[in-house]
């Protein structure tokens, strides 16, 4: 099993808006994810680093270079594969949770497995029950968002994105509206699953002390990995 997970080559993006001139929002970047590896980006606003998140985790596509996950060029995909592969492989933690208002905390975690159609409602709810009491809501399971603190959507967030057994998780500033507290509970989690599961990690953010526990700090500015 090779022990690369992601590698990017020469990515750049750009913007042109009309009668402006054209803002490249990436410059060449270069970089290679290894499995089970904590890696935190870290830099100034506008730096760069979320439009590099979402090329990495093919939510966006480079204007040049290319990303390779689990050996399959990204930009050789149609947007239906690479969808497949998102759901598959990657798991995706936001600052705002994004979860469905509608829906209770089990149900919210259930649906990317529903949405695989390789489990049944029962085995997908027993998945859910037992990553939320991992992160420590098995008290909270039938209450909906809004009944939640923020602390407490986002590791339903975070249980959403794990059920799936992803390979890799891209979380973008997943402690940024929590308090410290919390926000150390949060850290504290993405150490001990990357340990225990042996996932990887892409994280950007402006928590120093996330950034600290991770295994390798990549600082962006100006559209580059300096």
């Amino acid at each position: 099993m090779s022990k690369i997970i992601l590698e990017a080559q020469g990515l750049c993006k750009s913007f042109k808006e009309e009668g402006m001139q054209t803002v490249d929002v990436l410059k060449n970047v270069s970089l290679t994810i290894q499995r089970a590896e904590f890696v935190a980006i870290v830099g100034s606003s506008g730096s760069g680093k979320s439009t590099l998140l979402h090329i990495l985790g093919g939510l966006d596509v480079p204007t040049q270079g290319k990303v390779t996950v689990l050996g399959q060029n990204l930009s050789g995909l149609n947007e239906v594969k690479r969808g497949e592969l998102r759901n598959r492989h990657l798991g995706f933690v936001y600052q705002f949770h994004h979860l469905l208002s509608e829906f209770t905390a089990l149900e919210n975690v259930c649906m990317p497995l529903l949405l695989r159609q390789e489990a049944t409602v029962k085995q997908a709810e027993q998945s859910a029950k037992t990553l939320l009491e991992r992160v420590g809501l098995a008290h909270r399971i039938h209450h909906k968002p809004a009944e939640l603190s923020g602390g407490e959507r986002q590791r339903v967030a975070l249980a959403r994105a794990l059920v799936t057994k992803p390979d890799l998780i891209l979380a973008d500033e997943p402690t940024g509206n929590l308090d410290h507290h919390t926000a150390l509970e949060v850290q504290n989690l993405f150490k001990e699953l990357k340990h225990e599961l042996g996932m990887s990690l892409i994280i950007v953010t402006h928590d120093l002390a996330l950034a600290q526990s991770a295994d390798r700090i990549l600082t962006m500015q100006s559209g580059e990995l300096v």
